[in-house]
């Protein structure tokens, strides 16, 4: 929307009035010097703010429209990162001019020049009041997925589901013992250490699986722990032999983005989790971000009633 000294300039003059400067000024209430520096090109104070603005007014749209899909898709986006995605939008432009990162006030600014937008302290919930809470939050959820898959920029065969599954290597045998008659117990008490090995897996909307990653309980890897020949297969190493922040972004990085980017053809890709910590860290969204990949989270301790269903819904 233009200013007023604009407004004034371009409205037209009324019967008998003549054309000056000094008459608008009269009838706009704008100062006579405002509406002739105006006339000359001198920008308006919106103007010349928004010039001096880190990100340019299409940018800061863009942001906008991307944390409004994030908190819908149940993966707000923390204020802290803000910074970093703004850096993220401004290296892209094509300049020779070094980009900098903006300055700590920047994310406080950019919340009051957009009040469409709010800070919100989010809370941890209890797990029994998360279950009593499911089956609204599955309706929303199928709701906001709902608008993304229908975008007709979404092809099926760029839709994706990913999840983790353990296996276990050493499982506790049973054996036979002699108790009283009324002893029902079936179970005894053992020190066996149990240890997990992590394979990440993912599947598209048109039933293509990628290769996997297999995360191994060690510190590094070797190579005598696999029998047989797993050309294309990733691995990764971890003390518990579960995923973490840094297994989980290199997963995106070498398997997820090499093996589904050539076939996207530029066209968005969506990826959804589960809701695990290790899926939203910065490092994840930013690649997100500058890669056109929707990150979809499933809402928190629902992935037992919605990862079955959402592959299923996939293949219809």
């Amino acid at each position: 929307m233009s200013d007023r000294a604009s407004q004034a300039l371009s409205e037209a003059s009324l019967p008998g009035e003549p054309r000056t400067y000094d008459a608008r000024s009269k009838r706009s209430g704008v100062p006579l010097t405002t509406l002739y520096y105006r006339d000359h090109g001198r920008p308006s104070k919106e103007e010349k703010a928004e010039g001096q603005q880190y990100l340019h007014p299409a940018e800061e749209k863009a942001l906008v429209t991307y944390l409004n899909q994030m908190a819908d898709l149940v993966n707000p986006v923390r204020i802290k990162y803000l910074p970093s995605l703004a850096f993220s939008i401004a290296r892209r432009r094509s300049t020779t001019k070094a980009i900098k990162p903006p300055n700590k006030n920047w994310a406080q600014a950019f919340q009051k020049r957009h009040p469409e937008l709010k800070s919100r302290r989010m809370k941890a919930m209890d797990w029994n009041r998360h279950e009593k809470n499911i089956y609204d939050k599955i309706i929303d959820w199928f709701e906001v997925i709902g608008k993304v898959l229908n975008d007709p920029a979404i092809l099926q065969e760029n839709v994706y589901n990913m999840d983790e599954t353990g296996v276990m290597l050493c499982m506790l045998n049973s054996v036979k013992v002699l108790v009283s008659k009324d002893d029902k117990r079936d179970y005894r008490g053992a020190g066996v250490k149990r240890t997990t090995v992590t394979a990440i897996e993912c599947i598209s909307g048109n039933g293509r699986s990628l290769l996997p990653m297999i995360i191994w309980p060690a510190t590094t890897h070797r190579s005598n722990w696999t029998t047989f020949p797993t050309p294309g297969w990733h691995y990764a190493c971890t003390e518990s032999g579960y995923t973490d922040s840094k297994v989980n972004f290199e997963w995106l990085k070498r398997v997820f983005d090499p093996q589904t980017k050539g076939q996207a053809d530029q066209k968005p890709r969506v990826l959804i989790s589960d809701g695990f910590g290790t899926h939203e860290t910065l490092e994840v969204l930013e690649f997100c971000f500058e890669n056109n990949i929707t990150l979809c989270r499933l809402p928190s301790h629902t992935t037992h009633k919605l990862q079955r269903v959402t592959s299923e819904s996939l293949h219809l």
